[in-house]
């Protein structure tokens, strides 16, 4: 598989070398992408994702019961590393551009583009997919509840704001643009998002009200 080496530098691990358990883990995750990336979920197999690891196939499973279980602990780990802003800005503009700014640098990583648009695809096939899907994305939501809150105790939105709504808006313009589109947005474009989702939140603040 042909990879760019300044993004992903994966070491590799003899096989029965001894090895950490969490480092283990973190190579068997990191083979488990490289294997989705390079053949799609549908394709993707234990033993060579072992073998990329440089480990047997029973590291794998006394971790994970299946193919499955093992999708669902490296996506959930994957989806949880597109993290909130680590440190609070002074205003609403800046705490939403960090948030893009963050979103953007995990995004734009090749496997992840590679692997993403293969587990919508999945999730639409697949009931078991899709139930991963929906949880991994129900506690990256739980956590964007966070910024919700900051944001309405600094009065920068309503407290009648729609959240579920709020919750899509706040990265799916970005998300559709990179994932579904295949760019890359610069800073400055960036800048203009984080203008227009705040003028977004805002108008769903004004329309909660007039209802």
């Amino acid at each position: 598989m042909k990879r760019n080496r300044s993004d992903e530098k994966i070491r590799r691990v003899p096989s029965g070398a001894a090895v950490p358990r969490a480092e283990l883990t973190e190579a068997l995750y990191r083979a488990f992408f490289e294997e989705w990336a390079d053949r799609g979920f549908a394709a993707l197999s234990l033993e060579r994702v072992a073998a990329r690891a440089g480990a047997g196939k029973a590291a794998i499973y006394r971790r994970f019961s299946s193919r499955l279980a093992f999708a669902e602990a490296a996506v959930s780990t994957l989806g949880l590393r597109i993290t909130l802003p680590e440190v609070e800005g002074a205003t609403l503009q800046e705490d939403i551009l960090n948030l893009l700014i963050q979103t953007r640098v995990v995004l734009r990583h090749p496997l992840v583009r590679r692997i993403l648009p293969d587990l919508h695809a999945e999730a639409a096939r697949s009931s078991e997919m899709r139930a991963i899907n929906d949880r991994v994305a129900q506690a990256r939501r739980e956590r964007a509840e966070a910024l919700l809150d900051r944001w309405v105790h600094r009065s920068e939105l309503p407290e009648d704001l729609d959240r579920d709504l709020a919750l899509d808006l706040l990265v799916a313009p970005l998300y559709w643009r990179m994932v579904v589109r295949g760019k890359t947005p610069t800073i400055a474009n960036l800048e203009t998002q984080s203008r227009a989702i705040i003028a977004g939140l805002t108008a769903l603040g004004r329309t909660a009200r007039l209802d």
